[in-house]
């Protein structure tokens, strides 16, 4: 399935049903009096949230979404049936603003999670609401109201604990292959990667983790060149970013450079991606002794000053991925953990507020 993270679609909630004017005609009631029931209300438009998507693709084709008419109000009191609502199904992650005036609407980020975006037309009143003492055959009823049109532009941002950040071959897409059932495509040239990957990592039986590759990140990416700087948008949900650099790259290119030419664009990329905790893996490993392996190691954590955590793996050899996969189910958990004592803190100020005192 061809992967695509935005679309523009345009929604059209249900118009209001009319209000009826009527009377009451029956045998030996000659003068029964207004009976003209209300409309229905139009139909809302709901987006949902489906973990079963991963693309919006589906919306290149469909445009127009158009939700349910309220029915007209009916005699004898009777009220016209309410418009159906029109549920879309969008990918967990989905980000929905309005295109023409760039309002945010809202995100789905969990299973099952809805998010109205046009809301269904009022309905309109019958005459058997305008009957008074003065007004005894009321002839006027209420039109209902149009239903909200909007233009979508939906935005897709997966859902990940761990990025993948890195040139191109810089071992990304061998090391989700390695990690888990993701099978993205992996050679000996750049750019193998078009689109973001998703692979679930397991730590142990009851433990797991979500990992995101995108394409890589090339110099001069902020200013449109390669790919890479149009996913980066994926990293902005994970927790953890690892920032893999070849250790031994086959065109003698350091990889000090490597690494600061990638955080350059990282951080031209903003939205506080280049504040987040961010892990070094020295990759393909197995291509050094280990005498070799440990020199290079220590000049480049020189060259880049750099005193974060650092993994030396192999995607082929699996060296060192056990060690990182442990570490890194650790270090999530603290965080997940962490995240929901701010959560409760939170919940427990809410309700100590008390804005009567």
């Amino acid at each position: 399935m061809k992967f695509l993270d935005e679309a523009v679609i345009k929604v059209e909630a249900g118009d209001g049903g009319n209000g009826c004017v009527s009377f009451r005609r029956e045998k030996y009631i000659p003068k029964g009096g207004p009976d003209g029931g209300d409309g229905g209300d139009g139909g809302d438009v709901i987006l949902v949230a489906d973990s079963g998507l991963n693309t919006l693709v589906d919306f290149r084709h469909q445009r127009l979404h158009r939700a349910e008419r309220g029915q007209n109000g009916m005699g004898r009191q009777m009220t016209g049936k309410k418009g159906e609502s029109l549920r879309i199904r969008v990918p967990t992650g989905t980000r929905v603003h309005d295109a023409d005036t760039a309002e945010f609407l809202g995100e789905v980020l969990n299973q099952g999670q809805p998010l109205l975006v046009a809301r269904g037309g009022h309905h309109g009143l019958g005459n058997i609401h305008f009957k008074s003492s003065t007004n005894r055959a009321p002839r006027q009823a209420t039109q209902g109201t149009p239903g909200e049109r909007r233009t979508l532009h939906l935005e897709l941002v997966l859902l990940a604990d761990v990025g993948l950040l890195g040139l191109p071959n810089a071992g990304k897409s061998s090391l989700i292959r390695a990690l888990s059932s993701a099978r993205p495509k992996v050679a000996d040239y750049p750019f193998t990667t078009l689109y973001p990957n998703l692979g679930v990592v397991r730590a142990g039986t009851d433990t797991s983790f979500v990992i995101a590759d995108i394409p890589g990140v090339i110099e001069g990416a902020a200013e449109g060149a390669g790919l890479g700087i149009q996913f980066l948008k994926h990293l902005a949900r994970t927790r953890l970013l690892l920032h893999l650099v070849d250790v031994a790259p086959s065109d003698g290119s350091s990889a000090s450079d490597a690494v600061r030419r990638t955080l350059n664009e990282v951080e031209k990329f903003g939205q506080g991606l280049a504040e987040r905790e961010r892990w070094l893996v020295l990759s393909k490993s197995d291509l050094l002794n280990a005498d070799d392996l440990a020199h290079r190691q220590a000049a480049l954590l020189r060259e880049l000053n750099w005193h974060g955590p650092v993994f030396a793996i192999s995607s082929v050899s699996r060296q060192g991925l056990d060690t990182l996969v442990r570490a890194l189910s650790r270090r999530l958990q603290a965080l997940r953990e962490a995240e929901r004592q701010v959560q409760t803190h939170a919940g427990a100020d809410e309700e100590a507020y008390d804005p009567l005192k």
